[in-house]
């Protein structure tokens, strides 16, 4: 491992708003963890494979009424959004190392009220780990409260255009609203100008943005 991916992976264990979900998993019950964390009266709003987690802290600044989770299975990564958060005070923000398939353990059922898929790995050759496929979605329909909505962006047409096709397949979920070209749509306001770096450079190459909006059927 590099010196640098090291020391953060390193420092960020040190973080008081960072939480390993490999050791939570070892608590019983696993979710007791968020009770010590936020205000349960709140929304929970969870990124999931947030990266650096530049969607997780913007989203927060804009929503501070609201609660925010970032997942990623890489430490190092969450280091960046975990300091900014700590750095600016944002009380309403956490992430959790954890892999994905394990987060209906450690949030309990209908405890979610928004996921956010932001710029997910498209995983071209292994379409059953894409984040939307059947069994995620089956995951993300426990955790979500009724009439809990999950969000996704990529600029990848294919991967957007399966997306679709696993959520019209579910019968868990109901699909609002979607579109191809999200800064030419009137669903713009829908992703509160928040962009992350990835998603500026492809947009500057002209890739056109892919957004969807689903919710839980009740």
């Amino acid at each position: 491992m590099p010196r640098r991916k090291a020391f953060k992976y390193e420092q960020v264990k040190q973080f008081k708003n960072v939480f390993d979900g490999f050791q939570l998993l070892e608590q019983t019950p696993n979710y007791s963890w968020l009770n010590n964390t936020f205000d349960p009266k709140k929304p929970l709003i969870l990124e999931l494979g947030c990266g650096y987690g530049e969607y997780t802290t913007s989203l927060a600044e804009i929503f501070p009424d609201k609660n925010f989770i970032g997942v990623d299975i890489k430490g190092d990564r969450l280091w960046k959004g975990a300091k900014f958060a700590q750095d600016n005070n944002l009380q309403n923000v956490a992430f959790l190392r954890s892999d994905i398939k394990k987060i209906a353990e450690l949030f309990g059922p209908k405890s979610v009220s928004e996921i956010w898929l932001t710029f997910p790995d498209p995983q071209p050759n292994k379409p059953r780990k894409r984040l939307i496929y059947k069994n995620f979605l089956d995951i993300y329909s426990k955790l979500l409260k009724p009439g809990g909505k999950v969000f996704l962006k990529t600029d990848n047409r294919e991967f957007f255009e399966f997306a679709l096709e696993q959520i019209q397949l579910q019968k868990g979920f109901k699909l609002l609203n979607t579109t191809f070209d999200l800064y030419s749509s009137d669903l713009i306001e829908k992703s509160f100008g928040v962009q992350t770096r990835y998603e500026k450079k492809f947009s500057e190459l002209g890739f056109k943005i892919c957004f969807l909006e689903a919710s839980r059927a009740i």
